[in-house]
């Protein structure tokens, strides 16, 4: 009695849908009206024998499918319409569920939600051994699993990649996820997503779609599509007809479309047609109540003949896999109740009925419409053998379970990141440079930094501080900010909000007055790590002189953004949104390249990452064998900061770890990136040339046995100077302590030259070690020696030739426009002791911990300012002199000297004699040297006895900078374990070997 009350029922249903498709749940109605078409971009589809397919049929397809489909009972037929939702990250309560829908209800496929990498193999490897035909598996993965599942890569939003002009990245991030999807059992992406955004309030779509423009979104869609479908995964163009104009989210109502016919062709279904053109395999149809497409009020589109049979098949010619959206969404739920809803989407056109609000009611109420011939057994065909041609094509004809092993490492590779700094490279756009503002060129302005937003900025900030000095200023009362900025040249403003894509992101009403005021009355640039929507609060950017879209709140868009603004990249997005009458569609401003330092993932500069990972285990190895507490080791190449790390700590016995940012002294490297490139510029200057004599640049040295030294012999290390001599000694008193006759405890009027924390030495000192130098010995015959006099002697010629103290001409002449604000001498003038790494337990000059001093006794008798030691830094400001070198001189836009003089430089004069030496640099690559005989002979670079390498090789653009204080807590015997332990040149090995060929 009851079956036949329900046949009955289901009966006049039919009747019912077929002759009036209204319903009385309420529409929700959008506001927007249709406009005036000023569109005139028309596309007309191609024959169908023009098409693409990415998926063609086969005679063996067709046969399996009908030998399946033949097998089926009429309850098995109709469980291949079903896609029901699963979840990795709930009970066994839901996985029985599930478990039981494939086993009594014959469910054909599944669509996964939130979840993990690894419960969701299991569970579709369980949800598999179930079925009696395999399972086709779908999912949501619009920027990648991780729209779904934790713990896999999350990849720009399509809004961020609408800003991008190179379709080929777009296409690689589809192969990307076409890889994963496919490792993780998925056969089924549901993207793209077509709809235009021409509504920036809608709440569903926003950063979903890539943009407002339907050329650019189909553009970007069908490099998608290639990326995904070309490697074996079947892409779901949605939501059909289009969503992208809608104030409404069809989760919980129904939106109308208040457009006409017209204006839908022209615009919403143009991505369709191009796609379907170049061979999309399915389409999800939207809940939308459309009245120029369905006559019928409240109906939704997915429940229409006309929308679904007549526009999408007949008059667009697909014939690709048409699915639902949702059924449980209230735009649909609304319409019809379980069962009636499922046949009603059925008999409208639709093969996949998705996420169903109640599967039993469904398939009782679907085999009763059979069984009444409602549903004919040609129109159960047309889906089921569709939805089977497609089982084939994904391979289920032959269905492996998923290997389980290494699956969370096979997700998330490493050249991910690769791509990903590739895309925000192209995607970061700049809307604003007035003044040239960007990028920004002097880098010994004066530069604010101010936060807005809630979210996090450290990678935004500690880059920028890669770059140049940055002052972090805030303060609860805006007046008193403002005043704060008076002391500054330029201001940068973040503004940072969660990376969630439906998550609001709009100025609050207080950043907005401040920004306003800020930028009143300072050089501002605005950088949004937002969507460009967030832009529409403001009102006004007269008084922004810089304005960047940087679209999301990652670490990579936060570095790639920083790298922008000081010109390490130049700037190739494109807007894909308008922002009220401010900014238009595809509206972005070029910048200028800068030569400086950029920083990418190791792939992006021909290196393998997983062997450059090595490093680790070596410089763990020099940490546990006492070679040194810790270290810093940078590698760039082509430009770009590869890999930089900073291991160990201080010192052995204290818990600070080394940082990126802490100082070392770097001892015998000071030579090259602070004398000598200050000599290098007199050169190029002709103040000097390779033959003038000691005697002409050092009058000082007339009538010595020095005065015909040649400044080429000099800088060679072949003019037979003593390696050193430890002044210091002659300084100590019987009880080897400083002795009063030249030390005072407490500064004074002749000894204000600090040589150590409460130790000053005469200041006529320096006079002393200058006559000691010139009276010195000198070799008989000309060979090669090593001697620190070299430097200490050019230190004396640049001050007296330039009437300027070493460390100014460095700061001026370099440091402060090449951004190295931690290289200098004497660092606790400028840094906290904390931040510099110690370098010796001092028991026989100083008789204390040496630390924020220099080690080397002979320029700590100097004050800490020598030629030939004294400087203070970390691995990234070293990079930026050595990149100099390599760049000939060049860096940030500035040239320094002439390439002529640095070829000058780096050329072996005395490799015949086996000098193995350019002017200063070292250039001994081959065995005895300090490399790893790995490298070319057009490489150089210098040591540091404290423990430090910078190396430079021309050939493969490759700077290599090796920070540690080997020297701590003492120097036994000059057992230098670092050294014997070949450390630095195992690593130099390593970084050649992850040169990919």
């Amino acid at each position: 009695m009851k079956n036949s009350f329900l046949k009955i029922s289901l009966y006049a249903t039919f009747v019912f849908l077929i002759t009036n498709c209204a319903s009385k749940k309420n529409t929700v109605t959008d506001a927007k009206k249709d406009i005036p078409l000023k569109d005139t971009v028309v596309y007309v589809q191609k024959n169908s024998a023009e098409k693409k397919t990415f998926f063609k049929d086969s005679d063996q397809e067709t046969a399996w499918v009908d030998s399946i489909y033949n097998k089926m009972t009429v309850q098995e037929k109709i469980g291949q319409l079903f896609m029901v939702s699963a979840y990795s990250n709930k009970d066994s309560v839901h996985v029985n569920q599930i478990s039981k829908l494939i086993e009594d209800y014959k469910i054909g496929n599944v669509i996964f939600f939130q979840g993990g990498p690894v419960r969701q193999a299991k569970l579709t490897n369980l949800y598999q051994s179930k079925a009696k035909v395999p399972l086709m598996i779908g999912i949501d993965a619009e920027w990648g699993l991780a729209m779904r599942l934790d713990s896999t890569y999350r990849y720009p939003w399509n809004m961020t990649l609408g800003a991008i002009q190179d379709l080929s990245l777009i296409e690689k991030v589809g192969r990307n996820m076409a890889a994963e999807n496919k490792r993780i059992g998925v056969h089924f992406n549901f993207a793209p997503v077509l709809d235009i955004n021409t509504n920036p309030k809608n709440p569903i779509i926003g950063n979903r779609s890539f943009g407002e423009d339907k050329v650019n979104v189909s553009e970007k869609a069908i490099a998608l599509m290639k990326g995904i479908q070309g490697n074996g995964v079947f892409c779901t163009g949605k939501h059909f007809p289009g969503h992208g104009d809608t104030s409404t989210d069809s989760h919980h109502a129904l939106p109308i479309v208040n457009f006409t016919k017209e204006r839908m062709d022209l615009v919403e279904l143009y991505p369709y047609k191009k796609l379907f053109d170049e061979g999309l395999a399915s389409v999800m149809v939207a809940h939308l109540n459309i009245p120029s497409l369905e006559s019928q009020p409240h109906c939704p589109s997915s429940a229409s003949y006309n929308v679904v049979t007549n526009l999408l098949q007949k008059e667009l010619g697909f014939n690709g896999l048409i699915f639902t959206d949702g059924l449980a969404m209230k735009g649909a739920a609304n319409f019809k109740g379980p069962g009636d809803l499922e046949i009603a989407v059925l008999l409208a056109g639709n093969d996949i009925l998705l996420c169903p609000e109640n599967v039993p009611v469904a398939f009782q109420k679907l085999e009763v419409a059979y069984n009444e011939k409602v549903i004919t057994e040609e129109r159960l065909a047309h889906s089921v053998k569709k939805i089977l041609h497609f089982k084939y094509k994904a391979g289920l004809n032959k269905y492996k379970p998923i290997d389980l092993n290494n699956l969370y490492e096979d997700l998330n590779p490493t050249q991910n990141d690769a791509l990903h700094y590739k895309l925000y490279e192209n995607a970061i756009t700049v809307l604003k440079n007035e003044k040239e503002i960007l990028p920004i060129k002097d880098l010994s302005e004066k530069i604010a930094y101010i936060k807005l937003g809630e979210d996090t900025n450290s990678t935004f900030v500690s880059t920028l501080k890669k770059y140049t000095n940055i002052t972090e200023v805030k303060d609860s009362n805006l007046d008193s900010l403002n005043k704060e900025l008076r002391k500054f040249d330029k201001v940068i403003i973040s503004y940072h909000k969660v990376n969630k894509a439906w998550e609001k992101q709009e100025f609050t009403l207080t950043e907005m007055l401040w920004l306003k005021e800020i930028a009143k009355h300072n050089d501002v640039i605005l950088d949004i790590f937002a969507k460009p929507y967030s832009l529409l609060s403001i009102k006004d950017f007269d008084d922004i002189e810089g304005l960047v879209v940087s679209y999301q709140n990652s670490d990579i868009s936060q570095v790639v953004s920083a790298e922008l603004l000081f010109g390490a990249i130049a700037a190739k997005g494109k807007l894909p949104v308008s922002i009220n009458d401010f900014f238009h569609v595809n509206d972005g401003l070029t910048t200028k390249k800068l030569n400086r330092l950029a920083f990418t993932a190791p792939e992006n500069a021909g290196m393998n990452p997983a062997i450059l990972s090595k490093i680790d285990s070596v410089a763990q190895k020099a940490i546990d064998g006492k070679m040194a507490p810790g270290m810093q080791v940078l590698v760039a190449r082509k430009g770009n900061v590869i890999f930089q790390k900073s291991y160990g700590t201080q010192t052995y016995d204290n818990g600070k770890k080394v940082t990126d940012s802490d100082l070392y002294d770097v001892a015998s490297i000071s030579k090259m990136i602070s004398t000598l490139p200050n000599v290098m510029q007199l050169y190029d200057k002709n103040k000097v040339t390779l033959d003038t004599p000691l005697k002409d640049m050092l009058p000082f040295f007339a009538k010595t046995n020095k005065e015909n030294i040649t400044f080429k012999d000099l800088l060679n290390h072949y003019a037979g100077l003593q390696a050193w001599i430890p002044f210091y000694k002659a300084t100590l008193d019987s009880n080897n302590q400083p002795s009063e006759k030249y030390y005072r405890k407490i500064a004074g009027p002749d000894f204000t030259t600090k040589v150590a924390e409460n130790l000053y030495i005469r200041n006529d000192y320096h006079d002393t070690i200058m006559k000691i130098i010139a009276d010195s010995p000198i070799s008989p015959k000309k060979e090669y020696k090593y001697s620190d006099f070299t430097f200490i002697i050019l230190k004396e010629y640049l001050e007296r030739k330039t009437h300027k103290k070493l460390e100014d001409l460095s700061k001026e002449n370099f440091y402060s426009t090449l951004g190295m604000n931690n290289t200098l001498y004497n660092p606790l003038d400028r840094f906290d002791k904390s931040s510099i790494a110690p370098t010796e337990i001092d028991n026989y000059f100083r008789h204390q911990t040496i630390q924020g001093y220099v080690h080397d006794m002979a320029a700590a008798m100097e004050g800490g300012v020598a030629g030939h030691a004294g400087i203070f830094s970390n691995s990234m400001d070293v990079a930026k002199m050595m990149q100099l070198f390599l760049q000939k001189g060049n860096y940030g836009g500035v040239q320094y000297f002439s390439p002529q003089t640095f070829d000058a430089f780096n050329t072996c004069y005395y490799k015949n004699e086996g000098v193995l030496r350019g002017l200063g640099f070292d250039k001994r690559v081959h065995k005895g040297g300090p490399t790893c005989n790995c490298v070319s002979e057009a490489s150089f670079g210098h040591t540091g006895f404290t423990g430090n390498m910078a190396w430079a090789d021309p050939e493969t653009e490759i700077v290599y900078v090796f920070l540690s204080n080997r020297t701590y807590p003492e120097v036994v015997n000059d057992e230098n374990k670092l050294a014997k332990g070949k450390i630095r040149e195992e690593i130099q090995q390593i970084i050649q070997d992850a040169i990919v060929k």
